[in-house]
């Protein structure tokens, strides 16, 4: 019988995978301690559970206190969160796993709160009009601080110090979260910024901070251990809507990054019904693949049938699955049998402990 396409290696200059089965990151909100330090009998045995995953993406885990807009979610910036993430990998790389992180800032979905009581950053004075999850519940977010130069340079040094502190804490790599509408993706946005400086306006200048961050991670971390992640067809979540320059300036940043060696593109189907917006792509891996010569993976409620189509039909090389590997830390084996998933309990996708994260159990064939 022929072998299912995500359940076949993936071999490249700057990926081995034993599958083409990558677990997505997911904010699971464990890192409920002072300094938001990943665990060793939490996030360990969380992401040591799922190491049969071809390629295992850690939750979004912010560059700097400045970065963070949700509670208990942990950081790459401190020695201690440093330590506590060696454990992880220690973890994964053991049982012969691979596991990039997820460098986070969210910018203007964050509130005061988280910063003693100074504003959140982000590229333009526009408040989101949505809600922060902050040590005290949900409050409204606010209008946001616009990034001075000094803001921009200070956090393009955020980036490149947490790539640095990822490779001490022994990943394999990064994936800068340039998506979802966080603090990239309002960059890109003219809904979310409106700068008159050489970071808005055009759709070169609305990309230039991605890139000048790019080009800085570089420096300090190989490139082929550098992943990007985006939402071109993000609409009505955050705040942010689509125009008619949404997707070109997605279609600009794609085709530039084939002048670069990067592990790879990651993007996201419509998160919601986007086929009556007139400028969104209802099809994003289609759409893209064309664009982008290198290594494209493609999220968002893919089947064990529909990711390996995609595969078959040459529209990405790699699917990354979110919420079926929280209640099922051995996806990739139950594609290999054939076998029923179970059911996640999204009551607990964002509480603390063991509860819903590390006690969901293996298939019994």
């Amino acid at each position: 019988m022929k072998k299912q396409p995500l359940l076949t290696t993936y071999n490249t200059q700057n990926l081995n995978l034993n599958n083409r089965v990558v677990m997505a990151p997911m904010t699971r909100s464990r890192a409920n301690n002072d300094g938001n330090i990943p665990t060793d009998d939490l996030h360990g045995l969380y992401y040591e559970q799922r190491a049969t995953a071809g390629l295992i993406i850690s939750e979004g885990s912010q560059v700097s206190t400045e970065a963070v807009g949700y509670v208990n979610t942990p950081g790459i910036y401190s020695q201690e969160q440093i330590e506590g993430w060696k454990k992880v990998t220690q973890r994964v790389h053991h049982k012969n796993g691979k596991i990039f992180i997820q460098l986070w800032h969210v910018g203007r979905m964050s509130h005061p709160d988280f910063h003693n009581g100074e504003l959140p950053l982000a590229p333009s004075a526009l408040n989101p009009n949505s809600q922060s999850y902050t040590p005290n519940g949900f409050k409204d977010t606010v209008t946001p601080k616009a990034m001075t130069q000094t803001d921009i340079d200070k956090t393009i040094a955020d980036f490149v110090q947490a790539s640095k502190n990822a490779l001490e804490a022994g990943f394999d790599g990064i994936e800068i979260h340039s998506s979802n509408g966080y603090l990239f993706h309002q960059f890109f946005n003219a809904t979310s910024n409106v700068r008159t400086d050489k970071y808005g306006g055009s759709i070169e200048n609305r990309a230039r901070f991605f890139f000048e961050v790019l080009d800085a991670v570089k420096q300090v971390i190989p490139e082929a251990k550098i992943g990007v992640r985006f939402n071109p067809s993000l609409h009505n979540i955050f705040g942010m809507t689509m125009d008619e320059e949404t997707i070109p300036t997605f279609e600009y940043i794609i085709k530039k990054l084939n002048d670069y060696n990067i592990a790879y593109v990651h993007l996201s189907e419509p998160f919601n019904d986007v086929s009556e917006i007139p400028f969104a792509v209802t099809e994003i891996a289609k759409h893209f693949r064309p664009l982008y010569n290198g290594t494209l993976m493609i999220n968002a409620n893919f089947t064990q049938e529909t990711g390996n189509k995609v595969i078959e039909n040459g529209e990405a090389d790699l699917v990354a699955y979110g919420k079926p590997f929280i209640s099922n830390p051995d996806l990739v084996e139950r594609f290999e049998n054939n076998l029923d998933l179970s059911e996640w309990d999204s009551d607990t996708f964002y509480t603390t402990g063991e509860k819903g994260y590390t006690d969901y159990p293996k298939a019994t064939k």
